[in-house]
């Protein structure tokens, strides 16, 4: 599987969303001061799911007020995305990639391993891309719980 790296050029997209529309990486980039935060999570209303879109909502006045947008990816069905939007209070898109091929692109799906089994899904992952383009920041297999907070510490938004 190829993760993408600091540096590399990251794929653009344009998904489905939660409300009907469409989001594009190169129209998130077009509107961001500083880059586009791209998190990928398994499955929406789930509890780490939960935890992790609640901490980028509870973060995005400080993530967009450093210029960053943020988009939330998974394999959810539009319909889905939407409810979980709604119950929520999720303001910030949330794309749907039911065939996998953004999640691919990035390196965010293949094979995990829970509980002693292993199966193929998406790897939580979060890939900041700058306004030009390219991957500044690519982390693979992170935690749901503290993972925004640690984020807004690499981005420099908070202190160390």
């Amino acid at each position: 599987m190829t993760r993408l790296a600091t540096g590399d050029t990251a794929p653009d997209f344009t998904l489905p969303t939660a409300d009907g529309s469409t989001v594009s990486l190169a129209t998130l980039r077009e509107s961001a001061e500083q880059g586009v935060v791209v998190y990928f999570y398994p499955a929406a209303m789930t509890p780490g799911c939960t935890k992790e879109a609640c901490d980028f909502r509870d973060s995005l006045e400080a993530l967009q007020g450093a210029g960053y947008a943020v988009v939330g990816i998974s394999p959810d069905e539009p319909a889905r995305l939407a409810a979980f939007a709604e119950r929520d209070g999720l303001t910030f898109p949330l794309a749907s990639d039911p065939d996998h091929e953004v999640l691919e692109a990035y390196g965010a799906w293949g094979e995990k391993k829970n509980y002693g089994r292993t199966y193929v899904g998406v790897i939580r992952s979060t890939v900041v891309v700058g306004t030009d383009g390219t991957v500044e920041l690519a982390q693979y297999n992170v935690k749901a719980t503290g993972h925004v907070a640690r984020l807004r510490t690499k981005l420099g938004i908070d202190a160390a």
